[in-house]
């Protein structure tokens, strides 16, 4: 998760691995995901008619016996990724700017970087590192942002790493009793920001590569405003602290006699006597590549193109962004109607405002635009989708209300540092 210099740009270790892995199967790799996707409903399907063969409680129960409803996301994400692999059905479905998007440049994307990422997060999870940053960070965390220290590896692996990682770290530590409820949705919607590398791409989209400091600072600002509001007004106030499992959860108080370093690393050493060996290891590491793949590939497929449809097709989004062109205009922020488009459309996919903004030639406008796009957080097409497929405790309209507060808080500090830029 740490950024290095590789091939003349910065990235990440495990993106680097992820891109090898990409090139490797070249073109083939969307087979994979359509292959992947359609299993997942298959399976889904056969679950529900042979319960017995798939309870809750085994390997393979635990990744296709689901709810209706998820078994018919899934089963809408393999019709989806089937027209747009044959540009077959409805070119609505197919098309570039829908389906066809989210199977060409997202769908690698996801297959490479969850198998990697699922190997790799048992090593952040099952070998002291939380318990040991968890005791140093509890003294920031808890005040500042009403979360346990151990969130901290999180919320680095989201805004270092990627949105989607940060979702499934969370997932499996709210699944094993580490946070409550409402710590694991403030994580996921607050922190499960796009990567460094990921906001690199949105800033090259809209020419501002020789602002990209200023830029990510301002990101950076907005986000950090955004994470301490945002768990103290509801919806995610009003989330239980209660836990997903029937255990009281983790007590990160400090005993008599040791300090927050000591007390850290004896937590860390015993966790790692108690972690898996090599087969634990990789049984841990393929259960996590095969709820990631066949949970979380098929709603992204199924909710990011009907987003991209709902954006390309409709005025939906031009509707919904008209009592944002006033406001704008009073704040003097140069093409306000164009800008005012872009808002909320970042709902169904982020890198969409940046698209949609290109043509604007005021470069203040596309800043605005393009930080707003990745302070935003929540977008169906990856983060939203990822956190409805995972065990984090969000709901649809709770994802909806959590973007638009996001939106209304990060908003006007973006152009007050626009304006103090430009």
């Amino acid at each position: 998760m740490v950024p290095i210099q590789y091939k003349d740009e910065t990235t990440i270790p495990v993106a680097i691995l992820a891109d090898l892995f990409k090139n490797a199967l070249g073109d083939s790799i969307t087979l994979v995901a359509v292959i992947i996707v359609s299993i997942s409903a298959i399976m889904s399907i056969v679950a529900k008619l042979l319960p017995t063969k798939f309870s809750e409680d085994s390997f393979l129960g635990s990744v296709f016996n689901v709810s209706w409803f998820w078994t018919i996301v899934r089963m809408a994400g393999m019709i989806f990724i089937i027209f747009a692999a044959y540009e077959i059905g409805l070119e609505q479905v197919y098309s570039g700017a829908t389906g066809g998007m989210i199977l060409g440049d997202l769908m690698p994307s996801l297959v490479a970087v969850f198998l990697i990422a699922s190997f790799l997060l048992p090593l952040l999870l099952n070998y002291g590192l939380l318990e040991f940053i968890g005791s140093l960070f509890k003294k920031i965390m808890r005040p500042i942002f009403t979360l346990p220290g151990r969130s901290t590896v999180d919320n680095l692996a989201s805004w270092l790493g990627d949105g989607t990682i940060g979702v499934l770290l969370t997932s499996r530590q709210y699944e094993e009793g580490y946070y409550t409820k409402r710590e694991a949705a403030v994580i996921g919607t607050t922190f499960s920001v796009v990567s460094i590398t990921f906001t690199i791409v949105v800033v090259e989209q809209v020419e501002l590569m020789h602002m990209f400091l200023p830029m990510y600072l301002t990101i950076l600002a907005a986000g950090l405003v955004a994470a301490i509001i945002m768990p103290r007004i509801p919806p995610l106030s009003k989330i239980p602290d209660t836990y997903y499992t029937d255990e009281k959860g983790f007590d990160e108080s400090i005993p008599e006699g040791y300090n927050s370093f000591t007390w850290g690393y004896k937590q860390a050493v015993e966790r790692a006597e108690k972690s898996p060996g090599v087969s634990g290891f990789l049984k841990e590491g393929t259960k996590n590549a095969m709820d990631m793949w066949f949970g979380v590939l098929p709603v992204v497929m199924a909710i990011g193109t009907l987003g991209l449809i709902v954006a390309e097709e409709t005025l939906f989004f031009t509707w919904i962004g008209a009592p944002f062109v006033p406001i704008l205009e009073f704040l003097q922020i140069p093409e306000a109607q164009a800008a005012a488009e872009t808002i909320l459309v970042g709902f169904t996919d982020m890198f969409l405002p940046a698209l949609m903004i290109t043509d604007v030639t005021s470069e203040m406008t596309r800043f605005i635009i393009a930080a707003l796009s990745v302070t935003q957080l929540v977008y169906l097409s990856e983060v939203g989708g990822v956190l409805l497929a995972s065990k984090v405790p969000v709901n649809f309209w709770r994802l909806v209300i959590i973007f638009l507060l996001r939106t209304l808080i990060t908003l006007p500090i973006i152009i007050l540092i626009a304006h103090m830029l430009f």
